[in-house]
């Protein structure tokens, strides 16, 4: 799916690299294709300070290529082993963008199951994995490729695996103010934890999409702001640096192949 010169893969791309522009030194981490090559692209052009691995046991001078890289030569300038991803985790020297299977209105997200009795779920996902310590310890952000209500649940997530704001799942005393949810990016839209109580806010729609479509694809009631802006359009450079990351074009394959 087309617009002008760009698809909509490269628009996500663009609006999810803003999650890392203010960050400073800290470790980008986009789990999945499209939140990749966003912190490639901000790496690249908005926040040169960000540090980024290699996906192996590198930390790199600047974003290396998905897929097959053909004799491409990462330009490797540190050792960072599992063991020193973690101290830097702890500490909140990291900002990941992950793609959870259900997101609800406190901003708690699942990966683990879908169903209502984790003995018996009616789909079995990957586990909670690191979920629960990250969102607990460092920023977080989202992308989610299809904007609907089996992701944006009317209630509960099935299995709380990364944790939000929603006051019950916090024991008596703890409170969610260290919790730092920062962007939601789908293919409708941007969202944030802007409103009252962290409530999640609609901050820009994708040009052509309606704001009726994005709520009929959200279970919860939305913060609206009294402007909504459309998500701004790649600029050339972008799209050069955006292509250059992505020689094999996975990155449209990543929205269902439509773009």
């Amino acid at each position: 799916m087309e617009r002008n010169d760009y698809s909509l893969a490269e628009l996500c791309i663009c609006a999810a690299a803003r999650a890392w522009q203010e960050d400073g030194e800290v470790l980008a981490s986009g789990i999945g294709v499209i939140p990749r090559l966003a912190a490639g692209l901000a790496m690249r052009t908005l926040n040169p300070s960000l540090m980024m691995t290699d996906g192996e046991a590198y930390l790199v001078r600047e974003p290396v290529p998905l897929g097959p890289r053909n004799g491409h030569q990462p330009r490797v300038e540190g050792w960072m082993p599992y063991g020193r991803v973690f101290d830097l985790l702890y500490r909140g020297h990291r900002h990941a963008m992950t793609s959870p299977v259900q997101i609800d209105r406190w901003g708690q997200s699942n990966i683990s199951f879908i169903g209502s009795d984790w003995r018996r779920p009616k789909v079995q996902l990957i586990g909670v994995r690191g979920f629960p310590g990250n969102t607990i310890h460092h920023a977080n952000s989202m992308f989610v490729a299809r904007h609907d209500r089996r992701c944006f649940v009317s209630g509960e997530v099935d299995m709380v695996a990364g944790v939000g704001y929603r006051p019950e799942r916090w024991q008596a005393g703890w409170k969610a103010e260290h919790v730092d949810l920062r962007l939601i990016i789908t293919n409708l839209c941007v969202m944030d934890f802007g409103g009252p109580e962290h409530a999640i806010r609609l901050v820009s729609l994708h040009p052509g999409v309606e704001l009726a479509e994005v709520q009929d694809g959200t279970g919860f009631p939305l913060h609206l702001p009294q402007n909504i802006p459309h998500t701004p359009e790649p600029s050339a450079e972008q799209l050069e640096v955006i292509r250059s990351l992505d020689p094999h074009g996975l990155r449209d394959k990543a929205l269902g192949g439509g773009g």
